[in-house]
């Protein structure tokens, strides 16, 4: 609930201290006083629009500063956590607004933007000025009320995400279902491509092989002429060959080292030459047996190596790559043909998320058409208080076709009121008039009053165009919602005023100079006079005091 308002500089007024109790405060003071100050003022401590207008002429800034008990408040407590802003069970706002037109924004201290003192603002209190009532005309806002009244939270949001989940699913059908053609394009040319590569089939580390065959067999004649060559002058050449000289000089240096020990070594090395040389000459042998001379195999090998390459260069990849560049085609195409697979899949599970949904929007369903005939009673009930004695109200609520569900469920729900006996139920905005959907608002909100998370309620002169019996019956109900509710009231009907658990006065006062506005407690007699006031006007009867005394004597207890 709200606890304290400091408002400092702003518009006409120059320092204002309120302590705000809980149940019902009415707020009085004379036409032009500047009754809703304190509800502008609070307006834009919880982020309204700010400009240099709203500071007090002569001054450099505007200070507002509003205390606030959460302690009963779970959102307000879970969004200031969320926010990192928590501090106990106290919540200050304040709002600074420098004559620039500059403001700031603070919350326990800490600064933040101004779209976060209002996304707060909703969990602390709700301000309904003369025309909030118009919101009752909205299909939105009444299906709002009825949710509330129904206490269907948990189904609500049972609806809202299977109604999720069904849309997802058919957006992703539906960008695979226009995508198809250009698929099918891909696909066709992926085709192609994959088959003429799979005929092909480059295997890894081919071409290397193929480039290593394809030079022996294409020098193949050399290879083996100069190899047999070689293999003359190691070994086989009868009458000079390397062989046979190694081994003559072997013999001779053997001999030589008898007489000299220190030619063994060269010895050894030269004998060493000998088996080194006759070996060299077996592998030689053994390589020019083998040595092919196939040109059928080379133009085998030179056919592939050329598709190879026109491949390479008709695909536009380094020959090295082309055979992971097939095996990329081919898991394309295979992409391709899964999307046509999860087209068929994504069929089944939208007729599955559909009835899913369904299931969640009929039970939302009854839980509104049980919830809309008791609260249709209490409200015709309430309009009745309200003298609206031969008012009728109803909850309609009309199946939608699948087409036009939505997250909020399968119904579209319309109020309907008659006024008049004999006179059908009809929509709201084709019967009520402005001060009849005021008091059926008012209504609404008495019967909503323990559901309604919001603690604070501010009703800013909701009750212009009402007197008589209709004022006192509006007092009556804003002083039952203030027994579950802290209720702000701006009035100018003493029937209203008089039901106040506390009274606070409004007056502008002047020297001359400067123009400010005060606000101020009553006490009991105080309320008797400013009550009297409402009644007779400036000039005061014995009669309007005794009239004031018996309203405040009367209002509930």
């Amino acid at each position: 609930m709200l606890c304290h308002l400091h408002i400092s500089n702003f518009a006409i007024v120059r320092a204002l201290e309120i302590d705000w109790a809980s149940g019902m405060s009415t707020i009085t003071g004379e036409t032009g006083a500047g009754k809703s100050i304190a509800i502008d003022a609070l307006s834009l401590c919880l982020g309204e629009r700010a400009d240099a207008s709203v500071v007090r002429p002569g001054s450099d800034k505007a200070d507002i500063v509003a205390s606030f008990d959460i302690s009963a408040l779970p959102l307000a407590q879970q969004w200031l956590t969320e926010q990192d802003l928590v501090m106990g069970h106290e919540c200050i706002v304040r709002r600074v607004v420098s004559s620039e037109g500059r403001s700031r924004g603070f919350i326990n201290g800490v600064q933040v933007p101004a779209q976060q003192l209002k996304a707060l603002g909703q969990h602390l209190l709700s301000i309904h000025g003369q025309h909030a009532h118009q919101l009752l005309l909205k299909a939105d806002y009444q299906r709002q009320l009825l949710d509330a009244f129904a206490v269907n939270a948990l189904t609500q949001d049972a609806t809202r995400q299977a109604w999720r989940g069904w849309q997802q699913l058919k957006k992703e059908y539906a960008e695979l279902e226009q995508s198809q053609q250009q698929r099918d394009a891909q696909r066709q040319l992926l085709e192609y491509q994959v088959a003429e590569l799979d005929t092909f089939a480059p295997q890894e580390n081919e071409y290397p092989q193929l480039e290593a065959e394809h030079s022996r067999l294409s020098h193949g004649n050399t290879l083996l002429s100069q190899s047999q060559q070689c293999l003359q002058l190691l070994y086989d050449d009868e009458q000079q060959n390397i062989y046979q000289a190694l081994s003559a000089a072997t013999a001779l240096v053997d001999q030589l080292s008898n007489l000299d020990s220190s030619l063994h070594n060269i010895t050894q090395m030269l004998n060493d030459a000998l088996v080194q040389t006759e070996e060299a000459s077996r592998e030689l042998r053994r390589y020019a047996d083998k040595v092919e001379l196939d040109p059928q195999r080379l133009a085998q090998i030179d056919e592939r190596l050329s598709q190879w390459l026109n491949l390479a260069r008709k695909h536009q990849v380094a020959y090295t790559d082309l055979p992971a560049f097939h095996q990329q085609l081919s898991e394309q195409l295979s992409a391709l043909t899964g999307n046509d697979k999860r087209l068929l899949q994504l069929c089944q599970e939208i007729q599955q998320a559909e009835q899913e949904y369904m299931v969640q929007a009929e039970q939302l369903s009854q839980q509104r058409q049980q919830a809309a005939l008791l609260l249709s009673d209490k409200i015709s009930n309430s309009m009745h208080e309200l003298s609206m004695v031969n008012a009728r109200f109803d909850i309609v609520l009309k199946k939608l076709n699948v087409e036009q569900a939505s997250a909020c469920g399968i119904d579209a729900i319309e109020f309907q009121v008659s006024t008049n006996p004999g006179q059908p139920l009809q929509a709201l905005h084709k019967v009520a008039s402005g001060g009849e959907l005021s008091r059926i608002s008012l209504a609404i909100q008495v019967i909503l009053a323990d559901k309604v998370t919001t603690p604070t309620l501010i009703f800013d002169e909701v009750d212009v165009g009402i007197s008589g019996p209709v004022a006192a019956g509006v007092g009556r109900m804003l002083r039952q919602l203030g027994e579950t509710t802290q209720i702000i009231c701006v009035t100018h009907l003493p029937q209203v005023a008089s039901q106040g658990h506390q009274q606070l006065f409004v007056e502008k006062y002047t020297d001359g100079m400067a123009t400010e506005t005060r606000m101020r407690q009553l006490d009991d007699e105080q309320r008797i006079s400013e009550i009297a006031r409402l009644l007779a006007g400036e000039n005061i009867s014995a009669s309007a005091l005794a009239n004031a005394r018996e309203l405040l004597c009367a209002k509930a207890v």
